[in-house]
């Protein structure tokens, strides 16, 4: 593997910013290919990288996503500052949004953001604070079976 060593990018994610949605994502599955990770594995970070961001775009103010790669697993933090998230066991539910008209006539909001990366990650952490943001800690292994 080419990172031994580990590696770590911090990507900077503007609220409300939907001309430029996704671009971090882009760069994670960017990254992630020029290592020559496996295509599988590469795709479900792509996921969980592109459900998270779109959060922040969608709800929040700013964020912060920090991609950590070492020779065991793929680690994505992503913390914001926004409104929080009142019920976050309701919102892993698929199918429940609370996106506003104008963010589901640009064909967001189905309610399947925080379900899609639960189901692609190995692991998955989420916590909010209402009035304060959403941090959510997610990690993919490189192997099956693999304890990062």
């Amino acid at each position: 593997m080419a990172f031994d060593q580990g590696l770590s990018h911090r990507f900077e994610i503007k609220g409300g910013d939907f001309a430029k949605a996704g671009r971090v994502s882009l760069e994670v599955k960017e990254i992630l290919h020029d290592l020559g990770i496996d295509p599988v594995i590469a795709r479900r970070v792509a996921i969980v990288s592109y459900e998270a961001e779109m959060n922040v775009v969608m709800y929040a103010t700013r964020g912060e996503m920090v991609l950590q790669l070492d020779p065991e697993a793929i680690r994505i933090v992503l913390e914001d500052e926004g409104p929080g998230i009142r019920d976050t066991e309701m919102a892993m539910r698929e199918g429940y949004s609370t996106a506003t008209e104008q963010m589901r006539e640009m064909g967001f909001g189905a309610g399947m953001g925080l379900p899609n990366i639960k189901k692609n990650a190995d692991r998955f952490e989420l916590t909010s604070e209402v009035g304060k943001g959403t941090c959510c800690r997610i990690v993919i292994h490189l192997s099956p079976g693999g304890r990062a």
